[in-house]
């Protein structure tokens, strides 16, 4: 018998050969690593196939995604590929349809799927519209972001919305069933979970959890503790169920609804006749004007959050509701605002990435969004809110420097307050809990969400360069963007350690030793060129710094005079780019660290290096991009896109930069969350996934 059952054994008719959706084939760029079947996007140049199309993505832990073009015909899954099961049928004139889900069951499949007509991704929503027998249904993903709004932020929830219209003329009775399964609450099917139901404010809500959760740890990067709640507004024709998969379907596609029943045998383990959480809404005869919205939410939610040297940290919701009840009540309750907003929201980004550089770039943008934001979680340290990152699939270290860093640029455009709450763990552990060294942290802690640090000094990948420089460019960056007030207090308060980082720099910038850096798979490097120009961009971060604190220092005159040494030690002896390294003539290397004078507006890096290097990645090009340096023929998605607002007036290499990643992304067969670390030779990932970094892919939209 099959893991996942549409009914249990005896239910009848059932035709195998259904389970494959009956999409619309379409050709793309490159279509020789196209999927077959696929449905066409949203018209328009910047149409892009995603590698996975973000399904509830809204922190580390909820992170579904379709690794598919089509709703129906595969699971939704978790980030690292493990299935999160949805399914999703409607019933049109009292015969079903598959809309969301892969259920099999012994014997022949009984429904035939919907035709997707269309998938449209914008930075917070991915809409899919499908249709048969005379009904189109529209079925929405929203996971809301929401800049500036630290309430509505904090919320781990994500809508999920169907709506139906007839497309013949004809009245036409609709009803939706979805459920979701027991493996939302843990990377292991083999643990027990329980369940309860329960109505809150107006909004039925279907619970469940480990029965013996192991807090604050993890399972194959799910969390092993929290609770997953899949909730709907109480409405006329809202029913419900939790019960074992085939049984609950089975229930469904005999009455048309569901008995409102919980499942005693509790707790059992995930994988013992998958337990499945289910509602249906009828909604009733449709015409040609759309239906009211059957609105399903999603989430998870943990309680502690998050550990910081010890101490278990709460969620900042918890700072607006008294429970995770009436937070969903809320939630619910502002659904139509969400939308509005998130509308607006979608259509800034989509204007101003347009005009910064073209359709593709703004669809890149779009399905970098989510992703970006959600490997964050809001915490409530003693009443101040903090932010915590996730290192997703490359190690899952906990708040590490040189991801925020990249991480970037979508919090300078969208909401350059949250950098200051990633920021300021950072500046806390250095500046109170005794971390002992001159320059700054790698990261945290080893693995989220345990912020264990490294205050014995050992341990920690140290990149004592790059960190610097890091923080002291996103302190810069983030206080250009505050009012002046908070400016200057910001600046003072911490002035000490920006110091004590800048000083460092001083002795070591210009020329680094054998250090690590952030392209850590590359290995350590000596006399690296864009490490040292990290470092004196770094300086002249710092002089921003002081002057915001009231303070006149040398540090810019330094990175001015650094920058002619570094000119001349890092240009290559036939004159037409600068080195990898000092000492290693003939070499190359994107020197995406230069977008970071251009944020800040420094003015470091002559123009005439910026004109030179712009030519020389122009012959290096593949079709995908351009190689992060001569040894490999991989690329970092993230640095293409700094690299590409560092040189923006060079409107051909921007324009491949940007071309190349989209066709990358439209193409690739690994059909995960997009990768940052790809080869550009032959479309492959090297490996990441699901990472934040691809908020870099805004460096266009801050300069």
């Amino acid at each position: 018998m099959e893991r996942r059952r549409l009914f249990q054994v005896g239910v009848a008719g059932i035709a195998a050969g259904a389970l494959a959706p009956d999409g619309v084939a379409h050709a793309s760029p490159g279509a020789a690593h196209a999927s077959p079947g696929a449905a066409h996007p949203s018209p328009g140049a910047g149409d892009l196939r995603p590698p996975a199309v973000p399904l509830a993505v809204r922190s580390p832990y909820l992170s579904t995604w379709l690794a598919a073009d089509n709703l129906p015909g595969s699971w939704p899954s978790f980030w690292t590929g493990r299935t999160t099961a949805m399914t999703g049928l409607a019933v049109i004139d009292g015969e079903p349809f598959l809309f969301l889900g892969s259920p099999s069951a012994p014997g022949p499949y009984p429904f035939p799927s919907l035709r997707q007509t269309s998938l449209t991704v914008t930075a917070t929503k991915s809409e899919f519209v499908l249709e048969r027998a005379g009904v189109e249904l529209t079925v929405t993903f929203l996971s809301p972001v929401t800049p500036g709004d630290l309430r509505r932020q904090s919320q781990p929830l994500s809508y999920v919305s169907v709506s139906a219209r007839s497309l013949d003329g004809a009245a036409h009775r609709v009803g939706v069933y979805a459920d979701v399964s027991g493996e939302w609450a843990s990377g292991d099917a083999r643990r027990p979970i329980t369940w309860d139901q329960r109505t809150t404010g107006g909004v039925v809500s279907l619970s469940f959890t480990q029965s013996e959760p192991r807090v604050l740890a993890e399972s194959g990067d799910s969390a092993e503790w929290g609770t997953v709640v899949l909730s709907a507004p109480v409405r006329p024709g809202l029913t419900w169920q939790i019960g074992p998969d085939g049984e609950v379907r089975g229930q469904f596609a005999a009455r048309g609804s569901l008995p409102g029943t919980v499942d005693p045998q509790k707790p059992r383990p995930i994988n013992d006749r998958w337990p499945v959480f289910a509602f249906h809404q009828d909604l009733g005869t449709v015409g040609r004007d759309r239906s009211a919205p059957f609105v399903l939410s999603i989430g998870h939610v943990r309680e502690p959050v998050v550990s910081y040297l010890g101490r278990q940290l709460p969620p900042l919701w918890k700072k607006y509701w008294p429970g995770w009840p009436e937070m969903v009540a809320a939630f619910h309750a502002d659904h139509g605002a969400a939308v509005a907003r998130g509308a607006r929201l979608d259509a800034r980004i989509e204007r101003d990435a347009t005009r910064a550089g073209g359709p593709r770039y703004a669809a890149l943008c779009a399905l970098a969004f989510r992703q970006a934001y959600a490997a964050t979680d809001l915490v409530d340290n003693d009443g101040e809110p903090w932010a915590f990152l996730k290192e997703i699939s490359s190690n899952g270290n906990m708040q590490t420097v040189d991801v925020t860093y990249p991480a970037m640029p979508v919090f300078l455009y969208a909401d350059p307050q949250y950098l200051g709450l990633l920021l300021a763990p950072v500046l806390d552990y250095v500046e109170k809990r005794g971390y002992p060294h001159e320059f700054a942290p790698h990261d945290l802690g080893a693995h989220y969400p345990n912020a264990d640090g490294h205050l014995s000094g050992t341990g920690e990948e140290d990149m004592p360069v790059e960190e610097s420089a890091n923080m002291l460019i996103m302190a810069a960056a983030y206080l250009a963007r505050v009012p002046a007030a908070e400016r200057q207090a910001y600046a003072i308060k911490h002035y000490p350690i920006f110091q004590q980082w800048a000083d460092y720099l001083v002795e070591h910038a210009l020329d680094p030793d054998l250090q690590n850096q952030t392209d850590d798979f590359t290995g350590f490097i000596a006399h690296s060129v864009n490490l040292a120009l990290k470092g004196i961009v770094g300086l002249g971060a710092m002089s921003r710094i002081a002057g915001y604190a009231g303070r006149t220092t040398t540090y810019l005159a330094t990175a001015r005079r650094y920058i002619a040494d570094w000119e001349r030690m890092a240009t290559d002896p036939s004159g037409e780019h600068l080195k990898l390294a000092y000492d290693l003539d003939g070499t190359w290397s994107l020197k995406y660290n230069g977008y970071a004078d251009r944020l800040l507006g420094l003015g470091l890096i002559p123009p005439s290096v910026a004109a030179r290097e712009a030519a020389w990645y122009l012959t290096r090009a593949a079709t995908e991009g351009v190689p992060l340096d001569l040894r490999h023929g991989y690329t970092k998605a993230d640095w293409e896109m700094w690299t590409a607002a560092w040189l923006k007036d060079h409107h051909d290499l921007r324009d491949l930069l940007i071309d190349g990643l989209h066709h990358f992304a439209t193409t690739t067969n690994q059909r995960v969350p997009i990768t940052d670390w790809y080869d550009v030779l032959t479309g492959r990932q090297q490996g990441f996934q699901a990472r934040p970094v691809v908020g870099g892919f805004y460096a266009l939209l801050t300069v």
